[in-house]
């Protein structure tokens, strides 16, 4: 389970992986979860675990991540882990990034703490490519619930 008070979230998480071009996956469009990319470390273990949500769809409005670019430095994050531990994270920054100019190696690379990253879609919305432009990200420190696993 996933809570952002400050941002009204509170939703399930579902596993993720990689499409066959070997993109991360993202929920489906009519999911009102996230998504726990299972590449990337769980939540409360060392390094950062990655979360990605939609902002929104043509069909069924805001998304789980819609007010995602709201959160500021010092916001409370939560997950509740599949084993029942709550890890409790705060917000060091957000940031939108073009598509093309994704940081991998910032989100995914490795860092000496447990880390959390929330994905969505930003900008503007290119009505031929049928996609947002950019990317907001949300980069997060664990304060509590953290372990070595």
């Amino acid at each position: 389970m996933l809570d952002v008070p400050s941002i009204g979230v509170h939703a399930s998480v579902m596993q993720l992986g990689l499409n066959p071009d070997g993109t991360v996956e993202v929920p489906p469009l009519d999911s009102p979860d996230a998504g726990w990319y299972e590449e990337s470390p769980t939540p409360g273990a060392l390094g950062p675990a990655v979360l990605l949500g939609h902002v929104d769809s043509a069909r069924w409005g805001p998304g789980v991540f819609y007010r995602l670019r709201e959160l500021r430095p010092g916001d409370e994050v939560r997950v509740t882990r599949a084993d029942g531990g709550v890890v409790g994270f705060r917000v060091d920054r957000v940031e939108t990034r073009p598509k093309a100019e994704f940081p991998t190696a910032e989100v995914y690379g490795d860092i000496d703490h447990a880390g959390l990253r929330l994905i969505t879609c930003g900008g503007s919305f290119d009505q031929v490519r049928r996609s947002y432009e950019d990317n907001a990200i949300v980069y997060a420190s664990a304060v509590s619930g953290a372990h070595d696993a």
